[in-house]
């Protein structure tokens, strides 16, 4: 059996560094994902798709891994970075976007992001499971947010 959970994530925030710098960074995956905490492999499937695979984390007897693949676009004019689920890879479906701002004095970034993951399991555990793993994902990208902005300011 396998428990499902929704998780829908928005955050904004400004980076002093140039449109430019922002956008040649989040649009390359690898590159971005290296600011991302807790990946433990990020695989280049071709065709602007990447396999994710998340550490471990352990919750009392049962350890789970998130596991998805998404496909990225990007358009420089427009401002955006966007992926969308592959379905069949992994446990989970992810996707979302940013849209990216010029500014006076730096960057505006919006990330909106949602994800689909399908854990295995007992349904009884749903009720405890879901908080925990929604904070989970969310603090990854709080840290990844974190990150990006320090990069910027450096």
């Amino acid at each position: 059996m396998a428990v499902k959970v929704s998780i829908n994530i928005s955050r904004e925030f400004s980076v002093d560094a140039d449109y430019d710098s922002v956008f040649a960074l989040l649009s390359d995956v690898e590159a971005s994902a290296q600011h991302f905490p807790k990946v433990e492999q990020l695989t280049d499937l071709g065709n602007d798709t990447f396999r994710w695979e998340m550490e471990k984390v352990g919750l009392g007897d049962h350890a789970i891994q998130t596991i998805y693949a998404s496909t990225y676009s990007s358009d420089e004019e427009a401002g955006t970075v966007n992926w969308t689920p592959v379905k069949g890879e992994g446990n989970g479906l992810v996707s979302g976007g940013w849209v990216i701002e010029e500014a006076e004095g730096g960057t505006n970034l919006t990330l909106e992001t949602s994800a689909e993951l399908n854990l295995p399991l007992p349904g009884l555990l749903k009720l405890a499971i879901s908080p925990v793993v929604k904070a989970e994902f969310s603090g990854m990208v709080d840290t990844y947010v974190s990150n990006l902005s320090e990069h910027f300011s450096a």
